[in-house]
């Protein structure tokens, strides 16, 4: 880490802050992202002040701060900044892996080319949590050709309105959601809003 400060004053730039009260920023985050989760197609807000490097937003900044560590290998695109990948080698700690397939989290800001769904962690019959949760950044949450969800978490239907996800993801969606309990959670972030989309979540026809 110590490298990493000093390649950073040594080309000029400033590292960073991570959250202003990382513990109590951390549980802030995690708890909204658990909400999320409990009620998949919602949209969450997140409050957490931090640093937030070129090309990621405010959200997806603190949802990498709170879930990715040492422990959790981390998939980026190729267009994501050096002074990004810096921010979250030096907070999290994180390993940065070449393929979504060995990654516990995969990360696309807002222009980054996402994977497809099938070339990520699966995860194990065994152990299905150890798939890989995958974080897009989408144009709008507010925007969009109305989608409806069901599923648990859901009383009867949920809709979603989404701009600016990758080509085919709803087709990739309803196979990943077949696959459950194997599958990919994804989480689509836009500026401070959050919104969850578990493996047991359907898209209705």
């Amino acid at each position: 880490m110590q490298q990493q400060i000093q390649a950073a004053a040594a080309s000029g730039r400033a590292l960073l802050p991570g959250f202003a009260d990382p513990v109590g920023d951390a549980q802030a985050t995690f708890r909204a992202a658990l909400d999320a989760l409990a009620h998949p197609g919602r949209i969450n807000e997140i409050l957490a002040e931090t640093g937030v490097p070129a090309g990621l937003s405010p959200a997806m900044t603190a949802m990498l701060l709170t879930l990715v560590d040492v422990d959790t290998p981390l998939w980026l695109p190729e267009s994501v900044s050096a002074d990004a990948i810096a921010f979250l080698r030096f907070h999290c700690g994180c390993p940065i892996v070449p393929s979504p397939s060995l990654a516990r989290f995969a990360a696309v800001p807002a222009g980054g080319k996402a994977p497809a769904l099938s070339s990520c962690h699966q995860g194990d019959p065994a152990y299905p949590d150890v798939s890989t949760t995958l974080l897009i950044e989408a144009e709008s949450l507010s925007e969009g050709e109305p989608v409806i969800l069901s599923g648990p978490g859901i009383q009867s239907q949920q809709i979603l309105r989404v701009a600016g996800l990758p080509e085919g993801f709803w087709r990739e969606w309803r196979i990943n959601h077949q696959r459950f309990s194997l599958g990919v959670d994804v989480f689509l972030t836009q500026e401070r809003r959050i919104c969850a989309l578990p493996r047991s979540t359907r898209k209705e026809s």
